[in-house]
């Protein structure tokens, strides 16, 4: 239910502040990033993204604080991984056939 992407896709959110914005940014539509974020809204107890809908000021969208929660524990978990991973990823690169560039 929640992966890099859609990680990205809320980091994005973050620094924009539009659903749009951070939608163009991913190079996707902007019904597929709405789309994405109806889902995680769904999908946890409490809604990851808040929007706005557009007028005279225009709208928006942000994190919520479960959402910045979210991301948070993502990406820790992200970094762990590729700490825990580092000798095993080095053992695998160390086995690579060398490229012709090399």
């Amino acid at each position: 239910m929640f992966g890099p992407g859609k990680a990205t896709l809320l980091e994005a959110i973050r620094d924009t502040g539009s659903i749009a914005r951070a939608g163009r940014r991913m190079a996707m539509s902007y019904k597929r990033a709405w789309t994405l974020v109806e889902d995680m809204n769904a999908a946890f107890a409490e809604p990851l993204v808040l929007s706005v809908r557009g007028g005279a000021k225009g709208g928006g969208a942000e994190l919520t604080l479960a959402g910045t929660a979210i991301l948070a524990h993502y990406r820790a978990v992200v970094a762990a991984a590729a700490f825990a991973g580092k000798a095993h990823l080095d053992a695998i690169e160390a086995a690579l056939a060398q490229s012709d560039g090399e």
